[in-house]
């Protein structure tokens, strides 16, 4: 089964909400979920990012692969720094 962290839209029309979701990649992009482990409001100014950085590194340590959109907002949140880190501790 591939894993992936994606978002999934619950926003209204011309109002976009998202969650940050774990998922089959088989499933469609609303559908259903294995895990919710953030939201990711663009309209507020700034965007909000929130994200449970321990369930990221989870699902990124076991074999989950971000879309481009969620690697981008895990880099700007630090989890990627620190999934790097951790890789880094594990070879040394």
């Amino acid at each position: 089964m591939a894993v992936r962290i994606r978002l999934k839209r619950i926003g209204a029309h011309k109002s976009p909400f998202y969650r940050v979701v774990v998922s089959d990649s088989r499933s469609p992009r609303d559908g259903r979920f294995i895990e919710e482990i953030g939201t990711y409001n663009p309209v507020a100014q700034p965007a909000q990012v929130n994200i449970d950085e321990e369930k990221a590194l989870k699902w990124l340590q076991t074999g989950a692969q971000a879309s481009d959109t969620v690697r981008n907002l895990l880099s700007k949140a630090g989890v990627m720094t620190k999934l790097h880190e951790l890789k880094q501790q594990k070879q040394s």
